[in-house]
């Protein structure tokens, strides 16, 4: 294999080979970091010292956070189409800078308005740095090995709470929270701000073909069956797990355990998060998409269940905080490879932060919603009851998220068996055996079989290239 010469670094080499620049991922794995422990994770930390201070009701301070998360989803839509066509450079390096300004309005805030205009500046900058335009960057730039690129850079962006949640809680012992704030934007500034703009100036490789088994249209598969009920499945998800994300620090309080207690059991999720993402590699090897969703998202609901049941001691606590971190690890990569698993790469940037719209307004809305149902349902831990429910909910949503597949038949003579098939659309495929009628798909990657039943098979064709029919399982394992 031809070695990427320095010219061509980042592009796609004369021979074919992508070549892929060096300093993407450190610099990526540095500003995730970075930029949700400082743009999110420090909130739900200081906002009852906010709330204390200023004498704003919790419910008025979600609203804002919740505001910076609806302005995210809704403005990550045009984010990646803008990467699709030309890179993550300017629009994360805009973002860093926009992020710093947004949090020294939010420090500097003398109201509520001006409190509230600093987060709708966060959801701009949350929507150019965190994972979704990240996603983008390493998806295109990596691929087809882009979930090992991918897994990287969110074991790095899961550390993002371990590091900031305790280092906020610090400097809020030390200083007062709009000190703190002010702090956090240097050191947002200082680190996100070069590393996007020096870091990711390689060119931009051109978006590779559409495969030949799905819709090769964005809007056909934004309008399909799949695409709506997978966005239902990460918006119940999303809103689940994200109101449990900023309301742990107050059912900590609430059971009487201290800020920094607190702190501690929200941080070390983020390390339950970097251990869940380097099992993820290993579960999409094993597990079909569709088994694989339905079985995180329970099992998400599960810890959920946990904190609500769960007053102590301790340290079990922070053993179910872990756990709910691994599952919180695994299902950010999950999202991140929902559309390369069903619809390939070559409109990532669009479906991704379409897919994703829905679940950043239900994390928008979480937060407010948690602070204003808490009172009437009797408490918090009532509340993760019903927030479990909701992650229950989510995961029956899932099964009707499985996108049938076209195959199609690789050979000259229709007189000959009808094994092997190549399967082009997939980069890889899933060994599985269904009691059902059985085909035998050898895949371009080394043995890599695929036995799944056919579905309303069709007329085989009468040429190379044309569908013969669709592939499903009614286990879900292919999907």
């Amino acid at each position: 294999m031809a070695e990427p010469t320095t010219r061509t670094r980042g592009a796609v080499t004369e021979t074919g080979v992508r070549s892929r620049p060096r300093a993407v991922l450190p610099a990526l794995c540095a500003t995730q970091i970075t930029s949700w422990g400082i743009v999110y994770y420090a909130f739900p930390v200081l906002n009852p010292e906010i709330t204390a201070d200023t004498g704003w009701s919790s419910t008025a301070t979600m609203a804002a956070f919740s505001l910076a998360l609806v302005v995210s989803g809704i403005a990550g839509i045009r984010v990646g189409r803008i990467i699709d066509h030309h890179g993550p450079r300017t629009v994360m390096t805009a973002g860093s800078i926009t992020g710093t300004a947004s949090l020294v309005a939010v420090a500097l805030a003398p109201n509520l308005p001006v409190f509230f205009t600093g987060w709708l500046l966060a959801g701009f900058a949350m929507a150019t740095t965190f994972y979704q335009p990240a996603f983008a960057a390493v998806t295109r730039w990596y691929a087809p090995d882009h979930i090992r690129a991918l897994t990287i850079v969110t074991l790095a962006g899961g550390l993002a709470s371990t590091v900031f949640a305790p280092l906020t809680a610090y400097l809020a012992d030390h200083l007062t929270w709009r000190a703190t704030f002010l702090v956090l934007a240097a050191i947002l500034a200082a680190l996100t701000v070069p590393a996007h703009a020096l870091a990711l100036r390689a060119p931009w490789p051109p978006a590779p073909p559409a495969p030949t088994d799905t819709a090769s249209a964005p809007h056909e598969v934004i309008r399909s069956r799949p695409f709506l009920l997978l966005a239902l499945t990460f918006l119940l998800s999303a809103f689940a797990m994200y109101a449990v994300v900023v309301t742990l620090v107050p059912l900590m309080l609430e059971r009487g355990y201290t800020t920094g207690q607190a702190a501690w059991i929200l941080g070390l999720g983020g390390a339950g998060q970097t251990l869940g993402r380097t099992l993820y590699a290993t579960l999409a090897r094993h597990t079909g998409t569709t088994t694989r969703t339905v079985a995180l998202i329970l099992l998400g609901a599960f810890t959920t269940v946990a904190f609500a049941l769960v007053p102590g001691p301790y340290g079990l606590l922070v053993a179910v905080s872990v756990l709910a971190g691994v599952v919180r690890g695994n299902l950010t990569l999950l999202q991140a490879t929902a559309v390369t698993d069903r619809w390939g790469t070559t409109h990532y940037g669009r479906l991704s932060g379409t897919l994703s719209a829905p679940a950043m307004t239900a994390s928008a809305l979480a937060p407010f919603a948690a602070a204003l149902l808490a009172p009437p349902l009797g408490g918090t831990p009532h509340l993760f009851t019903l927030l479990a429910a909701l992650g229950a909910a989510a995961a029956l949503t899932a099964f009707g998220a499985t996108v049938r597949t076209h195959i199609t038949w690789p050979i000259t003579e229709r007189t000959q068996p009808p094994a092997p098939l190549v399967n082009e659309g997939r980069g890889r495929a899933v060994r599985h055996k269904c009691s059902h009628l059985r085909l035998h798909l050898a895949n371009p990657a080394p043995a890599a079989v695929l036995q799944a039943r056919v579905t309303r098979p069709r007329p085989l064709a009468d040429r190379p290239g044309k569908p013969i029919g669709d592939v499903g399982c009614g286990c879900g394992m292919w999907g």
